[in-house]
C-alpha cells in the first residue's frame, strides 16, 4: 500500500534516474517548448501508471457487472437481437429446416390431399351403410366424348343432392371405366358417350341406400339385404349404391379402384342384357357378372376378385 492509499498491482519496476543533460540556455522559444512539453519525471510516470491502474479497475469492475447482467438475461430465458439474428441466420443456412417437403404441418392437418384419379380412387370416403339423401338428382355437367368405334351408347350421370362424395371423380371413373378396351366396347364392338342434356340411352346413378333401395323395387329388385346396387330395368336408371361406392367390399378388400370398376362394368353389363354367372373353376378371375360384392365362391370353387368383362 502507498502513501496515497491506492494499492500497486504487478510487479514494480525499479526506476533510474534519467541521465543528465547539457545546460542550454533559456529563450522564450525554447521557455514556451519546456511548458507545452514538460519533461517526463519520475513523479510523473508514477501518477500515469496509478491512473492507468485506476482506469484498468473500472473497466474490470464494468466488465464484470456487464457479465452478470448478460448471464442473467439467459438464465432468464431472454434473447437479444443479435441471438436473434444469428438463429434467422442459422435457419437459412440449413434448407431443410425451410422445405415444406418436411413434416411440419400443413393447412389439412399434414395429411396431404390426393391429386391424382387413381389416388383419389384409391381411398374410401366417409359414408354411413343406412346413409339417407333428398331423394332428387342432379346431372353432373359437361360432355365426353365416345372414343372408340362402333355402336354408340349414350348415358348420363346423375348424383342425389346432399351426398357429401366428388360427383365429378364419379363421372370421371364411370366413363373412364366403359371406355377401357377391357369393358364392354371390348375389340370395338361399342363405345360410350357422356352428355349432360339430350337424349341418353341411360343414366348412371349415384344414390343413397335408401334412395337406391327406393328406384331398385321400381323393378321388383330388393337390394337392403346386402346393401348392394342394381340396373333398374323398368327405368333408364342404373343405381350405384353410394354406401358400396364409399366403402367398398371385403370381398376385395383395399382394391377400391377395382371394386368401383366392377360395380360400373356390373350394373352397365346388366343393361346390356347379362346375366348373372358363378365362378368357372378354382382359382379363376370372377366373371365380372357374378355377384362379386356378395361373395367370391360358389358350390365350393372361388374365384378371384376381377373387375373386367375381358380381362387382359
Amino acid at each position: 500500500m502507498t502513501g496515497t492509499g491506492w494499492a500497486v498491482i504487478g510487479p514494480q519496476r525499479v526506476q533510474t534516474a534519467p541521465p543528465l543533460r547539457p545546460t542550454v540556455p533559456v529563450t522564450p522559444a525554447s521557455a514556451a517548448s519546456a511548458r507545452r512539453e514538460p519533461a517526463p519525471s519520475h513523479r510523473g510516470r508514477a501518477g500515469g501508471g496509478r491512473a492507468r491502474t485506476v482506469t484498468g479497475v473500472a473497466a474490470a469492475l464494468v466488465t464484470a457487472v456487464l457479465a452478470v447482467v448478460v448471464a442473467g438475461q439467459v438464465e432468464d430465458g431472454t434473447d437479444t437481437k443479435a441471438q436473434a439474428s444469428t438463429a434467422d441466420a442459422d435457419g437459412r443456412s440449413a434448407p431443410q429446416k425451410a422445405s415444406r417437403s418436411d413434416s411440419r404441418p400443413t393447412p389439412d392437418g399434414g395429411v396431404k390431399a390426393p391429386v391424382s384419379f387413381e389416388q383419389k380412387m384409391a381411398l374410401r370416403y366417409p359414408l354411413d351403410a343406412k346413409a339417407k339423401a333428398s331423394g332428387d338428382f342432379q346431372t353432373v355437367g359437361g360432355h365426353d366424348q365416345a372414343p372408340g368405334k362402333g355402336e354408340v351408347l349414350r348415358y348420363r350421370v346423375d348424383v342425389e343432392k346432399g351426398l357429401p362424395l366428388d360427383g365429378a371423380l364419379f363421372a370421371e371413373a364411370v366413363h373412364k371405366t366403359l371406355n377401357d378396351d377391357r369393358s364392354w366396347g371390348h375389340g370395338g364392338r361399342r363405345t360410350f358417350e357422356r352428355v349432360s342434356s339430350g337424349h341418353a340411352d341411360f343414366a348412371i346413378t349415384l344414390a343413397s341406400p335408401g334412395t337406391t333401395a327406393a328406384w331398385c323395387a321400381k323393378s321388383g329388385l330388393d337390394t337392403t339385404e346386402d346393401n348392394v346396387s342394381c340396373d333398374s330395368a323398368a327405368t333408364d336408371r342404373v343405381m350405384i349404391n353410394a354406401y358400396r361406392w364409399a366403402q367398398g367390399s371385403p370381398t376385395f378388400g383395399d382394391q377400391m379402384l377395382a371394386y368401383r370398376q366392377m360395380l360400373i362394368n356390373h350394373e352397365v353389363g346388366h343393361r346390356l342384357g347379362h346375366d348373372h354367372e358363378t365362378c368357372p373353376k378354382a382359382g379363376a378371375l370372377a366373371p365380372v357378372m357374378m355377384q362379386q360384392t356378395k361373395f367370391l365362391a360358389t358350390d365350393g370353387v372361388t374365384c378371384r376378385p376381377n373387375p373386367w368383362p375381358f380381362p387382359a
